[in-house]
């Protein structure tokens, strides 16, 4: 679904509707900058098949429709009025036109001159007037200027000058030779001039001089390349040679000069790349707070938030955090987010942000969360949806001020920054999930087993002493006399065992009808109407009916027999209870006669009661040993398998450091070191209570250390440990003692991965010099965490002020062009004071924040005038008043890189 079918079908707030007219910077024009008027195919008697101006216009502008050109520029040989019909009809029509003239100069070279769209034409007509042209009936005039002359002037005229078809006949690099040809090339005056096709496919001869390779030739700044060859016919505008892509956040003749200053970014061929599809934040609206009067429409590419101490830019940032859930991953960085969302968005305000996701095809999500409740995601049509917003913009980038160098001072959480570059297999993170469970159960049945034989044991150590006394009885004779009574003690604890297996088949039976009827609700004909197969899996929604019938019949079945059972183990019973009663008789009278020769026949039969009961004991103990062998065979396999999952895990990790590496091979170093961290370990063994240091210091020494067989060797006894790993006979003692349970959560540990980097911190031209995180500033290591930020993902990045933490000549020479090389595939969005990042970065918006009221009344304003590029004039000013250094240092900037 697209943003304006979004718009139709009126499924947003009036307040994000508000928010998507909002100007959301610079984007790419398709340009023509060469279109002829009809005067110029009559007076040059080009064939052609249009009988009026009309007609050739309304073709034109057809033209430029179908092929999707916004922008035209109208040029006749050092005419103007012949232009103005098709100018007006274009406008008319919605396109943006331009008017200008093609000039050739003395020396026959020809340049577009273009002019604001608003110029007015009788001051063109002076300008034509001042090359020395007055006859308009020559078919094509030459000035009587050349083409530095030419230049000089245009600058003068405020046009912006294009050497057109510059290596075709009366272009400037096949017109001119020599010095002559050099001067020009290389005047400042000269920004930009126009190829059929891409420099690739540019004259051998020339191509050195437009790569800017030819030394002879060398420019500070390369001339800017468009594609703008000669429109005569309508039919031409489809060519790729008659238009470019220019990005401009207005449509001016200044928007076309920034543009030419730095083609890099803002010009594109089609024999270029198109910009890389991404996930991107689209608008953003508050309801109520600080922001509450403020509304953002986003630019899918670099977005820098410029204005003074307290206008919002902090609290903006820290509104897209909240409203996706994100957590800072910065201890200090998280009490910052706490507060602002506590004191500066407050209780009851609404963030709503609008997203575009673009994973397998394009999507947009709403996003709303009203403090303090949890984030609510809907789709499209404004239904509620059961993801969260990682689910549907994952791993977005947002950090505060500081926090970057907060991460940077942290090896284990510069592991988490490379996750970015992992494509996680979901299957293997339900697997993880899976087997972490798996363990912790396994663990928590074979404590039970081991507690239940161990309470076994402590009862069967009584039988040995009980079966000496009942031999002393058997010596005197008593057994045999209470033969019977002896029996019968034996068969009540048959019936009792009978009773006791019965058990387990009776907790079948009511898990069985507990579990029915059997739910159908997911295979019902509503639940998969919208499937391509639906009557298959209606067809299975009956067949579950029909098991779920026969297992209740049989459900009731086996209740049946169960009770039946019962029922004749009862009856049989009662008869053993007749017997039971005439033996006890019996019994009772041989007692009284022992009695009479003092002997306690009683106490002989309790002896006996007592070792009938433990006896079954002992085939218990042998089932629950047999089912610890088996639990712990199984754990092994667990334990087997957690292993090479965290491998697989670190293989992922250790590979993206890798790319990393290589994509930043003059700039950064990152390696890995799994199980890295061993904080969980420690915390994990603090339970056995004493100094710890002298134990965790041996173990930071081992290079690979295997949590397995640590946890082996603790089963194996303190000495072992002391062996193994020179633990201090105190600690070793502790831990040997804390038992099995510990040691199998020691075996369950899932120990960080750090990462090591290393920045090159020698000044661009010189011999590279790594140095690691540890040895360099503050602003170095922030500079080198946020290099690897810089790459992450094609999700959008967010930064408050970095430059608070950089190092300002890495700013300019790794942060900025890795910003602008990546611009296109990813979204940024920078607060900052820095005129170097939206400068140098070419942001394509630039938002001016600004604040009204004072204490709790006050509130964030952003001007639709300062919501553009630097090709605007109300955000140039902005960006010299506001940004550090003022206008002197913006006008450094604009002199040494074209800006």
């Amino acid at each position: 679904m697209t943003l304006d079918t979004i718009k139709l079908a009126n499924r947003l707030s009036s307040r994000m509707q508000d928010a998507l007219e909002l100007p959301n910077g610079s984007r790419f024009f398709r340009c023509a900058l060469q279109v002829n008027p009809f005067a110029y195919l009559e007076r040059f008697n080009n064939k052609t098949s249009f009988e009026s101006e009309a007609e050739y216009n309304d073709a034109i502008i057809k033209a430029c429709i179908e092929s999707g050109i916004e922008v035209i520029a109208v040029t006749d040989h050092y005419r103007v009025d012949t232009s103005v019909g098709l100018r007006n009809a274009a406008r008319s029509a919605g396109l943006h036109a331009f008017i200008g003239f093609e000039a050739v100069t003395k020396d026959g070279v020809h340049f577009l001159c273009l002019f604001d769209p608003n110029k007015d034409e009788l001051e063109l007509e002076r300008f034509i007037g001042q090359c020395g042209i007055h006859d308009k009936n020559q078919q094509s005039p030459l000035g009587d200027k050349d083409c530095t002359e030419l230049l000089k002037c245009a600058k003068e005229w405020g046009a912006v000058c294009i050497a057109a078809h510059v290596a075709s006949k009366g272009g400037l690099l096949k017109k001119l030779s020599g010095q002559s040809r050099v001067n020009v090339w290389t005047s400042s005056d000269l920004l930009a001039c126009a190829l059929p096709s891409s420099v690739s496919d540019a004259p051998n001869e020339i191509k050195p001089i437009l790569e800017n390779k030819n030394a002879a030739y060398k420019r500070d700044r390369p001339l800017a390349v468009v594609n703008a060859s000669d429109v005569s016919d309508p039919s031409k505008l489809k060519k790729n040679s008659a238009s470019c892509f220019i990005k401009m956040s207005g449509i001016s003749a200044e928007a076309f000069r920034q543009a030419f200053l730095d083609a890099k970014s803002r010009i594109r061929l089609h024999s270029d790349p198109e910009p890389t599809p991404h996930s991107e934040f689209v608008a953003m609206t508050w309801d109520g707070g600080f922001l509450g009067d403020a509304a953002v429409h986003f630019n899918a590419n670099l977005n820098v938030l410029v204005g003074g101490r307290g206008t919002g830019k902090s609290t903006l940032i820290e509104s897209l955090r909240y409203v996706l859930g994100l957590e800072p991953l910065g201890e200090e960085a998280r009490i910052v987010h706490n507060g602002v969302v506590k004191n500066v968005l407050r209780s009851g305000t609404k963030v709503s942000l609008l997203v575009r996701s673009h994973k397998l095809s394009e999507h947009y999500y709403l996003i709303e969360r009203s403090v303090p409740n949890p984030p609510v995601v809907m789709n499209a049509e404004g239904e509620v949806l059961n993801l969260s917003p990682s689910e549907v913009i994952p791993r977005v980038g947002i950090f505060g001020q500081h926090e970057i160098s907060e991460l940077a001072k942290s090896p284990e959480k510069c592991t988490l920054l490379l996750e970015g570059f992992i494509e996680r297999n979901p299957s293997l993170a339900a697997r993880k999930s899976e087997v972490r469970g798996e363990l912790e159960r396994s663990r928590t049945r074979i404590m039970e087993v081991r507690r239940e034989i161990e309470r076994l044991d402590e009862r069967l150590s009584a039988l040995p002493g009980l079966e000496e006394m009942q031999r002393h009885f058997q010596q005197a004779g008593l057994e045999e006399r209470l033969r019977e009574k002896s029996q019968l003690i034996r068969e009540d604890r048959l019936f009792a065992t009978v009773d006791e297996r019965l058990d387990q088949y009776r907790a079948l039976q009511k898990e069985l009808a507990e579990g029915l009827p059997i739910d159908t609700a997911f295979v019902s004909g509503k639940a998969v109407k919208v499937l391509l197969n639906s009557e298959i899996f209606s067809e299975i929604a009956g067949n579950l009916e029909v098991l779920g019938g026969r297992l209740e019949e049989i459900s009731d079945q086996f209740g049946k027999a169960i009770a039946e059972a019962d029922l004749s183990i009862a009856g049989t019973k009662s008869i053993w209870n007749e017997r039971k009663t005439r033996i006890e008789e019996t019994y009772e009278k041989l007692l009284r006669e022992l009695q009479k020769s003092e002997i306690d026949g009683a106490e002989f039969i309790e002896l006996r009661q007592q070792i009938e009961e433990l006896r079954p004991l002992n085939e218990k103990m042998q089932n629950h040993t047999r089912s610890l062998e088996l639990l712990e065979e199984e754990r092994r396999d667990w334990l087997a398998e957690w292993e090479e999952i965290k491998a697989s895990e670190f293989r992922q990790i250790e590979k993206a450091a890798r790319r990393v590496s290589q994509e930043l091979s003059d700039k950064l170093q990152v390696s890995v070191k799994m199980a890295g961290d061993l904080d969980p370990l420690e915390k994990l063994l603090q339970e056995v209570r004493g100094h710890l240091d002298a134990a965790m210091k041996r173990l930071r020494g081992f290079d690979d250390l295997s949590l397995r067989e640590f946890a082996e060797t603790c089963r194996a006894g303190k000495d072992a440990l002391m062996e193994r790993y020179q633990f201090p006979i105190g600690v070793s003692e502790r831990i040997t003692k804390a038992g099995r349970d510990l040691f199998m959560r020691i075996e369950e540990l899932e120990l960080p991965t750090i990462t090591e980097i290393k920045l090159n911190t020698a000044p661009e031209g010189e011999l590279v010099s790594w140095q690691s995180l540890q040895a360099l500033s503050t602003g170095q290591m922030a500079t080198a965490v946020l290099l690897l930020l810089l790459l992450d993902s094609e999700a959008p990045l967010v930064v408050d002020q970095p430059e608070d933490d950089l190092d300002n000549r890495f700013i300019t020479e790794s942060v900025v062009p890795i910003m602008r090389q990546e611009k296109c595939r990813r979204q940024f969005i920078f607060s900052t004071h820095n005129a170097n990042i939206p400068v140098l970065g070419d942001a394509e918006l630039i938002l001016g924040l600004a604040s009204t009221g004072v204490a709790s009344e006050g509130r964030t304003r952003i001007s639709r005038q300062h919501m553009a590029s630097i090709d605007s004039e109300p955000v140039r000013k902005l960006v010299e008043e506001i940004l550090e250094g003022g206008r002197a240092a913006f006008e450094i900037r604009r002199s040494k890189y074209g800006f």
